[in-house]
């Protein structure tokens, strides 16, 4: 890890609308800012990456609900009141007494999620963060029309007289099991050699 740091912050990740939840639990370093947060949820997701986000959450100390990215051109065009993710640290905002989150992936299909920290723990030695420690079902494919698309995707996939049936299939790779997660299986990127990978795209 980058740099050093005494704890780690555990949150649940929820996505929201999802019956039976779709979730996840991790473990990141106290030191993370939100777009390093921000990596650690696609990887537990399960997501790609390709589309925009944002963070929204209680200001510490004012109250006010700021929402927190990336910040384009297109923002300071608008003069629209946005935080860097790049600089923010989570641990400046998040605490037992300002728990909650919005994180909002593909403005197109509105992925939400709850993101709650649930405890801050001391550092183990003896494992190596961030780590995905828990979760239940599979991550929704991307694309599919948000969480209402993904409920007629599993539809149609459920059933071989569906008109989609075989199109989707073949769409998602032959098959889908909207049960299957495994958190031992989670890989999570470098969030430094992510941001340089976008940045050169």
């Amino acid at each position: 890890m980058k740099k050093k740091f005494a704890h780690v912050y555990q949150f649940k990740i929820t996505l929201k609308g999802s019956k039976p939840p779709i979730w996840r639990r991790i473990q990141v370093p106290e030191t993370y800012t939100f777009w390093d947060l921000h990596v650690a949820i696609q990887n537990a997701m399960g997501w790609g990456g390709g589309h925009l986000h944002a963070f929204e959450m209680r200001h510490p100390v004012t109250g006010e609900r700021m929402t927190i990215k990336t910040i384009y051109e297109d923002d300071l065009f608008l003069r629209q009141e946005v935080i860097s993710e790049h600089v923010q640290k989570i641990a400046n905002w998040f605490s037992m007494e300002n728990r909650v989150a919005n994180y909002i992936y593909d403005f197109g299909d509105g992925w939400e999620h709850r993101i709650e920290l649930e405890k801050i723990l001391p550092r183990d030695e003896n494992i190596e963060y961030p780590i995905c420690i828990a979760g239940k079902r599979a991550c929704p494919p991307e694309d599919c029309g948000g969480i209402w698309g993904y409920k007629e995707f599993l539809e149609a996939i459920r059933d071989p007289e569906h008109e989609n049936h075989e199109e989707l299939l073949e769409w998602v790779g032959g098959e889908f099991d909207p049960e299957a997660f495994d958190p031992k299986k989670v890989y999570f990127e470098d969030p430094d050699e992510r941001r340089k990978y976008e940045l050169d795209e």
